[in-house]
Parts: structure tokens; sequence; C-alpha cells
């Protein structure tokens, strides 16, 4: 086990503009790594004035292990409305266990930011948030030259899922989405609960910002990085963005965790879809009563106050518990197939 460093890049993705067009587009990302053994790690705590998580055990800005090693990668993308810091409890555990774990907060669609319909409705360019920040870290003065580039992954939680699902070939069908939405007698898809609104704005966007038309034109192309090798999604959303043949290009290694007591995603038609769809899937059913937001980060007491859809969970539930064991199954996910060419299996 290593030590483990926290360190916070103010990237910027500069093929792309800002959804206000006043400057590039931001790639706040918070990243996990091995750290010097003499590092000091405390808890860190998540939200400002009044921290609602916390995450245990970090040392901020840490030296990077003193060693020759390079590091297998693992790429994370965190739910919808949600932030990069929510996933660290999997970006510690991977970085205590040998990985690099890049988390990207995507713009208009992250809690560090104000929101933006735009983040909320164009899922796609948050895989591009993921190649963008692999760039970066390959691009880094001090992470750069540790990147074992042979070995690298995704992992997501909720639209997150859906994210590091369409990195590694799967790609969405709006036709297929809003046709859905019609026979739940919908006229124009439910936001999340983030945004509830968000969908009516369509419309309004398709006629008025260029840019959002550009995008939509290209939402369902390949947004596959062929430097990902494989992908652990948790309670992933959007299973109705897919036709069967959405999720056919998808060939690597796929792990999907989901929770029985999800209400928010459910998990029939979402990560159990997913499963039946990508050849290479595994499904892991955790059952009872643990909702969807059993992912987030470990709340304080005043983020139990403040926020207990995301942070109460049921009586019977140990969110540290539940978290300490998907993040080991996705260790040993990662371990077993982000391995060296010569270790491959035939299968993939």
């Amino acid at each position: 086990m290593y030590k483990v460093g926290q360190q916070v890049k103010r990237w910027k993705d500069v093929s792309r503009q800002n959804w206000s067009k006043s400057d590039a587009r931001p790639l706040t990302t918070v990243i996990w790594y091995p750290a010097d053994g003499g590092a000091e790690e405390e808890d860190f705590l998540i939200g400002a004035p009044e921290p609602l998580f916390l995450l245990r055990d970090v040392a901020r800005d840490a030296p990077v292990l003193a060693s020759p090693r390079v590091f297998p990668v693992v790429l994370l993308s965190h739910g919808t409305g949600g932030s990069a810091f929510q996933l660290g409890w999997l970006g510690r555990a991977l970085a205590a266990q040998g990985h690099i774990a890049v988390a990207v907060n995507h713009h208009g669609n992250t809690s560090i930011e104000p929101y933006v319909p735009h983040g909320f409705l164009l899922w796609w360019e948050r895989a591009k948030d993921l190649t963008a920040a692999l760039d970066q870290l390959l691009a880094d003065p001090l992470l750069g030259d540790r990147v074992d580039v042979a070995r690298i992954g995704a992992a997501g939680f909720s639209l997150g899922g859906y994210t590091a699902l369409t990195v590694v070939g799967g790609r969405c069908s709006l036709e297929h989405f809003f046709a859905l939405s019609r026979a739940n007698g919908e006229s124009a898809p439910a936001g999340p609960r983030e945004f509830p609104d968000v969908g009516k704005v369509w419309d309004e966007l398709m006629n008025t910002d260029p840019a959002f038309v550009n995008s939509v034109a290209e939402h369902a192309r390949s947004y596959r990085d062929e430097r990902i090798k494989a992908a652990f999604v948790m309670n992933p959303a959007l299973g109705g963005a897919f036709d069967a043949g959405g999720l056919a290009d998808i060939r690597v290694p796929v792990h999907i965790v989901v929770t029985a007591g999800d209400q928010e995603v459910p998990p029939l038609s979402n990560g159990s879809r997913y499963a039946n769809h990508i050849a290479s899937a595994e499904l892991t059913w955790i059952d009872g009563p643990a909702g969807h937001y059993v992912f987030l980060a470990e709340p304080t007491a005043a983020g139990k106050k403040q926020l207990p859809l995301l942070c109460v969970d049921d009586p019977l539930i140990d969110r540290r518990a539940i978290q300490d064991a998907v993040a080991n199954l996705a260790c040993s996910f990662f371990e077993q197939h982000l391995v060296l060419p010569s270790r491959s299996s035939a299968a993939y």
C-alpha cells in the first residue's frame, strides 16, 4: 500500500470553448497518486463554507513517489451535477494500490461552478473531457513520465458511468432516447433532480445557439479513445440513450455495479440493460436497500442535515463498507485487465 497524494490541476481544453464562449473549456481535475513514503496524510473536507463531505487520509500536493516505476491510470467521471471530489474514495483506493486516478470536473455539469443547460444535455461532450484530461496528464511535467501508457482505464458513477462507456466505444442515439421519452408520455425528456426542467430549453437552444446545434449533430459518432483498455461503472445512467447497435462496438472488459435499491437510475433499465448488450460486460448486484447515492463521498454531519437525499442512507446500509468493497472490486478488475501486452488475455 502506498501513501496517497492529492493535487488539483486547473487545466483547459483549448480545442473547445466554454459554454459562454469567453475562454477555453475549463478542465479542473483532481489527481490521486502514489506519494512519497514520508507524506503526511490527513482528512480532506469537501465543500465551502460548511463542508458537506469528507475524504480520509490524503496528502495534499505531496511529492510523487520517488521511483523509476510507472503507474497505470484510471480516469474518473462524476455523476450529473456532482464533482470530481465525490469519487475521491475510489481515487484514493486506486492510488493506494499503485494507480494514478484522474477525476475531471465536467464543465457546466459540476457543482464547483454554475450549472449550464449545455452541460446537462450534451452528455457526449464529457467523453472528450476524459480524452483531454489524459492528454494533459501525459504532458504534465511532474506526472507525465510516471504514466504507463499501455495501462489506462476509465471509471464512472451515474452519468459518469455513461461517460466511461462512451469513451470505450459506446455511441448514443438521441432518436432512441426521445422515442423512449415519448413512449413514457413526456413532451420533453425529464431532467435530473439537479436540473429538472433542463429538457424544456432544448428547442430554444437548437434555434439560437450554433455551438449547441453543432454538438448535437455529432452526438452519435464514436468518442472511443483507443488508449483506454477497460471500464468500471457504478449505477450507470442513460441506459435508454443507446440502441443495441450503439453498444455493440464496446470490446474492452467492462464491469458494472448496481444497487438494487436505486430509485434514481433503476438498474433493470440501466445497468442491467448495459450488461445485456455489452458482450464483454460483467454485472455485480448489491442487494438490499442501498440507493443511488451510496457511491457519493462520505458525508459530514452538516451534509446529512442539509442534503439528506444524498447523504442519509437506510439504517441497514454502511456507506463506507460498501465503498470499501466496491473499491477493492475496482482495483482487482483493473489489476486483471490493465495488463502488459505480453500478459493480455486472448479473450480481449
